[in-house]
């Protein structure tokens, strides 16, 4: 069956190469060319998409509050494609939750190839999942989701209902980057009002039960300004 992926790129002549691009390669593409119509698109029970190429300029919502809002509900792989190539940018669109980046100008080759291995991963990580859904291992660290039970080594480790919440979140989505805002709402299941406390305290509890050296956190890393993931081994 043939992947279908959501172009959001608001440059005519761009949409356009791509999409006779990749519909050549077999893929179904569905265009859209501003942000507010992106989140609509994905929120669509009639639309479940395989890939999001996101561009970061555009009118209504920007790529990157697009990647928020989709973010807090989906795990679609998003690829980032956009002529803002610095840094800070790639740091800030991976660190929402972006699987891969691609400064413009880009060969359609090379777009192609970034298409094929995101959506070859996602799909890898979801049969994954679903052989080991009852238990995720990282490290010495085993989640038991059914039972809510946490090992490291052969150390039961005791959680809060929240400590146990987080964890289950971020070891679920392994080396993705949540920002406080993402976990706030995710485990709260509430609206987040800017108060980062409260997400600083359980962390920090969290890490001082998993971690050999909290200070120097194995599991759990920190990208400052950011957010928070789980590295994966």
């Amino acid at each position: 069956m043939s992947k279908r992926i959501l172009l959001v790129e608001d440059d005519e002549s761009i949409s356009e190469i791509v999409e006779k691009y990749l519909r050549s390669e077999g893929f179904m593409i569905t265009t859209v060319n501003n942000g507010e119509a992106a989140v609509k698109q994905n929120q669509s029970s009639a639309s479940v998409f395989d890939l999001i190429i996101l561009d970061i300029m555009m009118p209504k919502l920007d790529g990157l509050e697009v990647l928020r809002i989709i973010r807090e509900t989906s795990a679609v792989p998003i690829l980032i494609m956009s002529a803002k190539d610095s840094d800070v940018d790639k740091a800030l669109g991976l660190g929402l939750g972006a699987d891969d980046y691609l400064a413009k100008p880009f060969s359609l080759l090379e777009l192609s190839a970034r298409v094929k291995a995101a959506i070859r991963r996602a799909t890898q990580y979801s049969r994954e999942q679903q052989l080991n859904e009852d238990v995720i291992e990282i490290g010495d660290l085993k989640v038991d989701v059914t039972n809510f039970m946490v090992m490291k080594g052969k150390e039961h480790i005791k959680l809060t209902a929240k400590e146990f919440a987080i964890l289950k979140l971020i070891a679920s989505n392994q080396n993705r980057v949540f920002t406080k805002q993402q976990i706030y709402q995710l485990v709260w299941e509430d609206e987040y009002y800017g108060d980062e406390n409260i997400i600083n305290v359980h962390m920090r509890r969290l890490r001082e039960k998993i971690e050999e050296e909290p200070s120097n956190p194995r599991y759990i890393k920190t990208l400052w300004g950011i957010g928070y993931k789980l590295e994966g081994f």
